[in-house]
C-alpha cells in the first residue's frame, strides 16, 4: 500500500469543500438538510440520521433575530395597499330615509301579523330613539370598601340644592309642613302587621332563584311561549314579561298558548282566541299525552318560526308562564311521552330542562313565575294556583273570595250542600258531608277550607272569566264546533304570519 502524505491528504480534503461550496450544499453535514445518504442507509428499515425537518428545526435554535431591526421605530406613515372594495358601493343612508325608516319600525313594532327578522343585524342603536335616563339618582348607595376609601376611589359627593345652613333649615321646615303620616307605607301600622304576619309560602314563585332561571330561558329561546289559564286568561298573563321582550330583545318572537281550554266551553275559548290574536299569535290547547287538542296547528307554528330562523342550526322554544298552568304538561303532549316531570300541584319544576322536540327545534322548561303587578295580593295567588293549598296556615281567608268567583249551583251540585249564609256555614256543612270532623264532633273547617282549595286548583269546581270586549248575552247563541275552532287558529295564525315573508 501506498501511504499518502499529510500534504495530499490535506489538498484532497480542501478539493471536496471547494466543490460543494460552489454547489451550494454543504456535502454531507449533519447540518445539511439536502446532503445525500449512503445506499446501505437508504436500503435500511431503520435510520439513525436525521430527517430533513429535524434538520430545519434545529438550525432555526442557531438563528438569532436581529435585536435592532426588532426594535427599530417607524419613521414614516404605514400605507394601505389598495384594494377593489373601495371603488365599489358604500352602505350609507340618508336623513329623510332614516325618519321614515323609524317611523315604519314603530308602525310595525305594534303590529301582530309582521316579525322584524335578522333584527341583530341592523344598527337599532341608530333607529330606536334613546331612552332618557332618570335623574333621580339615590343619594346614597352601597358601595364597596375600594370603591370609597381606596386609591381608586369613585365616591360620590352629595348634591345639595341650597349653599347656606339657613337654606338647609327652610328646606326642612318646607318638607315637615307637606310631610302626611298616612301616606308614608312605612309608618303605617296595618299594613306592617300585615306583613309581619304574613304567610311565608305565599312568596312561592317569586324567589332571587327563580327569576334567575326565568332569565336564562329567555337568553337562550329564540320564540317564547307564554301558556296561559282557559279560566282566567288576563289573569294568568305576564304583563312583565311582555314589557321585557319589547324594550330589551325586540327581535324575539312571543307566542300565547291557551291551555286547560277543556274547563271552559268550546265557544268561550273561541272568543278569547279572537281577542288575544290582537296582540300575539294565539293558540288553543288542552295537554294530554295520549290526545292533544291543539297540537297541529301549534307544532304548524313552530316550523313557520323555524323557516325564519334558517341561518341557525337549531332554534329554541321557551315555555314560560305562571306556576300550575301546564307547561311541563304541554312539553309532554308534543313529545307524547313523559319527558318533563309534570304534577297537578304548583312547583313541580325547580330547574330549567331542554327538551329535543326534532333535530331543529328545542324545546325548554321553566320554572313557574308570580310576576309582580299593580292589584295583586295574597287572594289572587292562592286561587291562580301559584301556592299549594295544603300547606297555607289560613286556608279559611281565602274562601270567601272563592265563594264569590264560583256559582252556588256548582259548589251545591259538587259537595251536596244546601243554601248557606256564610263562608263558616258553608265550611261546616261540607266538613259534615266530607266527615271531615274533630274532637269532640265539631266540624274541622281548617281542613275542609284546604280540600276545597285544591279541588279549586286543579280544575274539579268550574269557574271562568270572559273578555273585555265581550257580551254575555251572545253566549246563548254561540254553538261552536270543536274542529271549527282549529281551522279558526290556523286561518288566524296564517294571516299573522303572512306579512313576515313578505319582510325576509
Amino acid at each position: 500500500m501506498v501511504k499518502r502524505s499529510k500534504e495530499q491528504f490535506f489538498k484532497k480534503k480542501m478539493n471536496t469543500k471547494f466543490k460543494a461550496a460552489q454547489k451550494g450544499s454543504k456535502s454531507g453535514a449533519s447540518t445539511n438538510p439536502d446532503r445525500k445518504l449512503p445506499e446501505k442507509q437508504l436500503n435500511a428499515k431503520h435510520q439513525f440520521f436525521r430527517s430533513k425537518q429535524t434538520i430545519q428545526r434545529l438550525n432555526l435554535y442557531n438563528e438569532k433575530p436581529n435585536k435592532e431591526e426588532m426594535w427599530k421605530q417607524a419613521t414614516q406613515p404605514a400605507r394601505i395597499d389598495p384594494n377593489r372594495k373601495w371603488f365599489g358601493n358604500i352602505r350609507t343612508i340618508d336623513q329623510q330615509q332614516l325618519d321614515k325608516l323609524r317611523q315604519e319600525m314603530a308602525n310595525r313594532t305594534h303590529d301582530p301579523r309582521s316579525v322584524l327578522i335578522k333584527a341583530k343585524q341592523l344598527p337599532l342603536s341608530l333607529l330606536v330613539e334613546a331612552q332618557k335616563k332618570n335623574k333621580n339618582v339615590p343619594l346614597l348607595e352601597l358601595e364597596s370598601y375600594e370603591d370609597t376609601y381606596g386609591p381608586k376611589s369613585k365616591r360620590k359627593r352629595i348634591k345639595l340644592n341650597v349653599e347656606t345652613m339657613e337654606g338647609l333649615a327652610d328646606h326642612a321646615e318646607q318638607k315637615e309642613q307637606t310631610y302626611v303620616v298616612e301616606k308614608d307605607n312605612k309608618l303605617n301600622p296595618i299594613e306592617a302587621a300585615q306583613q309581619e304576619n304574613r304567610d311565608k309560602r305565599l312568596t312561592a314563585g317569586q324567589s332571587k332563584r327563580i327569576w334567575e332561571e326565568l332569565y336564562k330561558v329567555i337568553d337562550s329561546s329564540d320564540v317564547l311561549v307564554c301558556i296561559l289559564d282557559a279560566r282566567d286568561p288576563m289573569g294568568t298573563r305576564s304583563y312583565h314579561l311582555e314589557n321585557h321582550i319589547k324594550k330589551n330583545c325586540p327581535h324575539k318572537h312571543l307566542v300565547l298558548l291557551i291551555n286547560k281550554c277543556d274547563l271552559i266551553p268550546t265557544w268561550l275559548t273561541s272568543r278569547w282566541v279572537q281577542y288575544l290574536s290582537k296582540d300575539y299569535p294565539t293558540v288553543a290547547y288542552h295537554a294530554n299525552v295520549n290526545k292533544a287538542f291543539g297540537k297541529g296547528p301549534f307544532i304548524n307554528l313552530l316550523r313557520q318560526f323555524d323557516k325564519f330562523h334558517r341561518d341557525k342550526q337549531t332554534i329554541s322554544i321557551g315555555f314560560v308562564g305562571y306556576p300550575n298552568v301546564g307547561k311541563s304538561s304541554v312539553i309532554n303532549s308534543l313529545k307524547k311521552r313523559k319527558v318533563c316531570k309534570a304534577a297537578p300541584v304548583p312547583g313541580e319544576t325547580r330547574v330549567w330542562q331542554y327538551v329535543a322536540l326534532t333535530k331543529r327545534i328545542y324545546l325548554i322548561d321553566c320554572p313557574g313565575v308570580v310576576y309582580q303587578h299593580e292589584g295583586k295580593d295574597d287572594v289572587e295567588v292562592v286561587l291562580k294556583g301559584c301556592v299549594r293549598a295544603e300547606k297555607l296556615e289560613d286556608p279559611e281567608y281565602y274562601i270567601p273570595a272563592l265563594l264569590l268567583k264560583a256559582r252556588a249551583s256548582d259548589l251545591k251540585r259538587i259537595y251536596d250542600v244546601d243554601d248557606w249564609i256564610d263562608e263558616h256555614d258553608f265550611l261546616k256543612k261540607v266538613a259534615v258531608k266530607k266527615g271531615k270532623l274533630a274532637k269532640g264532633g265539631e266540624a274541622d273547617t281548617k281542613a275542609t277550607a284546604k280540600l276545597i282549595l285544591m279541588d279549586w286548583q286543579r280544575g274539579e269546581i268550574p269557574f271562568l272569566t270572559y273578555p273585555p270586549d265581550y257580551v254575555q248575552k251572545e253566549a246563548v247563541e254561540e254553538n261552536i264546533d270543536v274542529e271549527v275552532l282549529e281551522k279558526q287558529q290556523i286561518e288566524l295564525n296564517d294571516q299573522k304570519l303572512q306579512e313576515i315573508l313578505k319582510q325576509n
